[in-house]
């Protein structure tokens, strides 16, 4: 790893490593095999996922975080299709930090951004086909036949001849042969594991107990501690009384640190009120008068004054001019928390030269630079054990909790469990951004758009990440995307950003700029249908002749969902489209709304084009998780500001959505040959818009707004 990492919060991941995107692929051979041959004679470790030991177990190490999406079970499907394993014989472990375990589309050992599979299609598959070959090379040699004459199936090499040998008995002689450079990969028509229904390899351990979360660490001399955090990043305190703190019984030490005051104690409830004891006058700087109008006054004059161009395409002035009619909306969504079930935490112990952390994180490669950094170690010395994430979403991809535990451990000179109470996390400043879009559209006689304008105020995701620069234009790409890149075949656009930064700190949060921005578009989609008084799904239909990705999905959600049939009295339906990291998702939601303006959504039906798929169970999961997580924030998700702080602390005043408020999800996947793509957060984005023009459709009244604001639908 570059241990050039800086250990700013917003100068996380400042080095070249962070910002590369590595499309090539390198099967992992050099030095792996020999290193494990020497500790262990008896495991055939061809490549750095692979382990097979002579009783014919097959161990798939895998590198990326393991946060509920599945990757514990794709991982070595993957491989364990082109090995042709005994699919009750493969097991997997979470493997260590090394290059050899990079995310291809990073470039550096990382979850996030729906990548795990789609990177790791090819390579992973590569790594077991090459496995295969040797394997049966192994055995055609102890045969004396040719390979060609031999197959594999279900963990065996077998003979035309009905002669079969068991992978674990050729290890011995497979150690030996080289690794082939390009093994030929199978044809999807002959899987026998890909695209099955397969039960995941973790799902016994968090039944039973025994699986290990970051927060179940423990440790001889192990001091847990809980941090007075500035309520604002930039907020320093002005004046820290401790001596109520000290009183607390079982506090040790009580640590100030750039980010905090750190209370260090024999447990967390002694911590947590040793903290709570902590007398601290903070100096909220230049956000002490942050409120949430002022945010909102700050993101839509920054769309009104967008002038970073994404996209500019024909002649919006003279299309308007021509135009039969025109339609103007702006729509906001609020700034978000992630709200993981697991609290932020990190066990941490420096010892002399060494750093070992034990953390639920989601970058293990660059946590491994920054701990180096601010041990003052060598990347060499940092050992990151990763733990099963109790939710991700984002949120652990930054490195606050490992920084801080880190610091801790090495000032108190002791094992230090850090861990944030959920009033701690929503207010740690890292959030979803806040953002304001302003549309205009031109219609022509027919009620199609000739003309699109939108302007997009909102703060820069990759300038608060630090490995990202903001290109020349000005876009940051995540505040543009979805719609930057829409779908919809309208001859003339000006699409354009204008950065605003009211000051909270800004994060990648599940789906990123399509979670509002898909709401944004399809909402105003919607509304051009209305004013064209046109079907919202043959209206949609209509423009996209030239995306039959979009297309297909949305046309298979709507006949699924029984599109213009009829209902039960008082239910209406939505539908809204989108693609994000790779994959094309469309919803129809059917809504009910009550006379004191609270909706109920009873049904979602979802059609999803992931490309080829590994796994058609863990699919419809994600989407039904991602359902859940995008309406529990179109129904209450919403971080406010005041004075400077801010309001909401936990689930009383953040809300998600309880389990009598969950609708009926139906998935329905396409069969594609294409490529893979992501499945982590496509799901989310579609369903705020689908739910908000079904409620249209119910009420006739346009929500604009995230969370929805139910009090003007109210009819008694």
């Amino acid at each position: 790893m570059d241990a050039t990492l800086t250990t700013s919060r917003r100068g996380f991941l400042k080095s070249g490593a962070g910002a590369a995107l590595t499309i090539g692929f390198a099967l992992p051979t050099t030095g792996w095999s020999a290193r494990l041959e020497a500790a262990t004679p008896a495991v055939f470790a061809p490549n750095a996922w692979l382990r097979l030991t002579g009783d014919g177990t097959v161990t798939v190490l895998c590198g990326s975080a393991e946060m509920g999406q599945g990757v514990l079970t794709a991982i070595p499907m993957l491989l364990a299709e082109e090995l042709d394993a005994n699919w009750k014989r493969v097991r997997v472990q979470q493997a260590p930090v090394d290059q050899a375990y990079n995310n291809p589309m990073f470039g550096m050992q990382a979850t996030g951004g729906s990548t795990t599979v789609r990177a790791h299609w090819e390579p992973l598959r590569k790594a077991g086909a090459a496995a295969r070959e040797m394997l049966v090379a192994a055995a055609a040699a102890q045969w004396k036949v040719p390979a060609s004459e031999c197959h594999t199936e279900a963990g065996q090499v077998i003979h035309q001849s009905g002669k079969k040998l068991a992978y674990g008995a050729l290890v011995p002689a497979a150690m030996k042969l080289a690794v082939p450079a390009e093994p030929t990969l199978k044809d999807p028509k002959d899987f026998r594991i890909l695209g099955k229904r397969t039960r995941r390899l973790d799902t016994p351990a968090k039944l039973d107990g025994s699986a290990k979360y970051g927060i179940d660490a423990q440790l001889p001399g192990l001091l847990v501690a809980v941090m007075a955090r500035a309520p604002q990043p930039g907020a320093k305190p002005a004046k820290v009384d401790d001596s109520k703190a000290k009183a607390v019984k079982g506090v040790q030490q009580i640590i100030t640190i750039p980010h905090g005051v750190a209370v260090l104690a024999e447990g967390y409830w002694a911590a947590k009120k040793g903290r709570d004891a902590l007398a601290i006058d903070w100096d909220l700087g230049a956000a002490k008068d942050l409120s949430t109008a002022k945010v909102s006054d700050m993101l839509a004059t920054g769309a009104s004054q967008a002038d970073a161009i994404a996209l500019d395409a024909g002649n919006v002035k003279d299309a308007a001019a021509n135009s039969a009619s025109t339609l103007d909306a702006s729509y906001e969504a609020p700034y978000l928390a992630h709200a993981c079930m697991e609290p932020m935490n990190c066990t941490a112990w420096v010892r002399g030269d060494t750093v070992e952390i034990w953390a639920g994180t989601q970058s293990q490669g660059p946590n491994q630079g920054i701990l180096s950094q601010v041990a003052s170690v060598t990347p060499a010395k940092v050992k990151i054990n990763t733990m099963l994430l109790g939710g991700g979403f984002g949120r652990r991809f930054a490195p606050d909790f490992t920084i801080d535990a880190t610091l801790l451990s090495k000032i108190s000179g002791k094992p230090v469990k850090l861990i944030y109470s959920r009033e701690d996390d929503m207010a740690a400043g890292f959030y979803r951004p806040a953002s304001v879009a302003k549309f205009e559209a031109a219609l022509d006689a027919k009620g199609q758009p000739t003309m699109l304008k939108c302007g997009v105020g909102s703060p820069s995701i990759m300038a608060a990440s630090g490995f990202m620069k903001i290109p020349e234009n000005g876009v940051d790409s995540f505040a543009m995307e979805g719609i930057a890149d829409h779908p919809y075949d309208i001859a003339n656009q000006r699409l354009a950003y204008g950065r605003t930064e009211p000051g909270p700190q800004v994060w990648f949060w599940r789906s990123v700029g399509h979670s509002q921005n898909i709401f944004f578009i399809e909402s105003f989609i919607d509304e051009l249908a209305a004013a064209a008084k046109a079907d919202p799904f043959e209206y949609r239909r209509a423009l996209l002749t030239k995306q039959p990705r979009y297309k297909g999905v949305l046309e298979l959600a709507a006949q699924k969902a029984g599109w213009g049939s009829a209902l039960p009295k008082g239910q209406f339906r939505g539908i809204a489209v989108a693609q994000s990291f790779g994959s094309y998702v469309a919803e129809v939601a059917e809504v009910s709304v009550a006379a004191d303006g609270t909706p109920r959504v009873h049904r979602v039906v979802a059609a999803v084009d992931c490309g080829m798929t590994v796994n058609p169970q863990t699919i419809e999961r994600q989407i039904e998780g991602a359902i859940v997580y995008g309406l529990s924030a179109a129904l209450y998700g919403r971080i406010g500001f005041k004075d400077g702080r801010v309001e909401q602390g936990n689930f009383n005043d953040y809300p998600v959505l309880r389990m009598n408020e969950m609708p009926k999800v139906e998935v329905h996947i396409v069969q594609s040959s294409e490529k893979p793509g992501g499945i982590g957060e496509p799901g989310t984005p579609p369903i705020a818009p689908a739910v908000a023009n079904a409620i249209f459709a119910a009420t006739g009244k346009r929500l604009r707004h995230l969370p929805f604001d139910t009090a003007q639908l109210k009819t008694s």
